[in-house]
C-alpha cells in the first residue's frame, strides 16, 4: 500500500489537520460510529456512521479511500450486512491498540464480509468473532487482488469465534490475494481451521509476517493455508510465526495442508 504524509492536502474538503500515514487517493470518505451519521456527506467534520454507506458513495477504480476514525465500531450480523463490492477501494483504520476500528461478528455462524470486487484493501482494523463457529471473516467470490494488512482477529471466549479468516469460493478469480502483518488469536474450543481456505485455483498468493495462535488442539489441520487438491501457483509465504497445539501432523502440515502436486512458490519461516 502506498503511504504518504498528507499534511496540507485536502481530504474530503477539509485539511487533514496533521494526520499522516494515510494511503494516497483521489477522494476520501470518513466514517465514525461515535459522532457520525449516514445522512452526512462523509467529510472529516461530518463523517458517515457506517462503512457500508461510505462504500456506496465510492466510484469503482477512481482512487477512493475510506478512513475509519479511531474507536469506530460496527456489528456484522449476517452474510449481507457488509459487502466489499466496489473495486479499487482502500479502507484504512485510524488508532492504535484497542482504539482501532472494530467489527464484531454476531447472531449467526454465517455472518461474514463478502468480497466481490477487485483490488480492495483493508488495514489496521480489529475483527472479533462473537458467535459459535463463525465459518469465515471474509468470503471471496470474484475478488482478485484482495489485501488484508496489519489487522487483528480475535475470538470472544472459549466457545465463540472464527473457524477461518479468509475463504475463497469455487470457480472464481481471487488471484493476487495478500495477507500480511496480521495477528490471529484463535482461542475458541471449537476446533479452529486454517487461516486461509482456498476452494479454487489461485495464482499469486502472498502470506507474509503474520502471527498465528491456535490454542485449541486442531490435529491434522494447518494453521495458515489449506487448499485440498486445488492448485496454488506463485505462492509467497515467509516470516510467519505460528503457535499451534497440534499433536499429530502425520497427515496435515503445520503451515500448509494440500493434496495438490503441481503448485509452485516458496514457503519458509524467515
Amino acid at each position: 500500500m502506498g503511504i504518504t504524509h498528507l499534511s496540507g492536502l485536502q481530504v474530503a474538503g477539509v485539511p487533514t489537520q496533521g494526520i499522516s500515514g494515510l494511503p494516497v487517493g483521489n477522494t476520501y470518505f470518513w466514517v465514525d460510529s461515535v459522532n457520525g451519521s449516514n445522512g452526512n456527506p462523509g467529510t472529516f467534520d461530518a463523517p458517515y456512521a457506517s462503512l457500508a454507506t461510505a462504500l456506496s458513495a465510492c466510484t469503482a477504480n477512481a482512487g477512493c479511500v475510506i478512513v475509519l476514525k479511531q474507536s469506530h465500531a460496527e456489528s456484522i450480523a449476517s452474510a449481507t450486512a457488509l459487502a466489499f463490492s466496489v473495486a479499487g477501494v482502500q479502507i484504512v483504520g485510524l488508532g492504535t491498540g484497542a482504539n482501532r476500528p472494530t467489527f464484531t461478528f454476531t447472531t449467526a455462524n454465517t455472518a461474514t464480509i463478502a468480497v466481490s470486487a477487485s483490488s480492495v484493501s483493508i488495514s489496521n482494523c480489529i475483527f472479533v468473532g462473537n458467535f459459535l463457529s463463525i465459518a469465515s471473516c471474509f468470503t471471496l467470490t470474484t475478488a482478485p487482488n484482495f489485501s488484508v494488512d496489519s489487522c487483528a482477529f480475535r475470538d470472544t471466549s472459549a466457545v465463540l469465534g472464527f473457524l477461518s479468516i479468509i475463504t475463497t469460493t469455487v470457480s472464481v478469480n481471487s488471484d493476487g490475494l495478500s495477507f500480511t502483518n496480521n495477528v490471529v488469536q484463535s482461542d475458541a474450543t471449537t476446533t479452529p481451521g486454517p487461516t486461509i481456505v482456498v476452494a479454487n485455483t489461485l495464482d499469486r498468493l502472498t502470506i507474509l509476517y503474520n502471527y498465528i495462535v491456535h490454542s485449541t488442539i486442531s490435529n491434522n489441520t494447518s494453521a495458515l493455508l489449506a487448499h485440498g487438491a486445488l492448485v496454488v501457483t506463485h505462492l509467497w509465504m515467509e516470516g510467519n510465526r505460528v503457535y499451534s497445539v497440534n499433536t499429530d501432523t502425520a497427515t496435515g502440515g503445520l503451515l500448509i495442508t494440500t493434496s495438490a502436486i503441481t503448485g509452485s512458490g516458496i514457503a519458509g519461516t524467515d
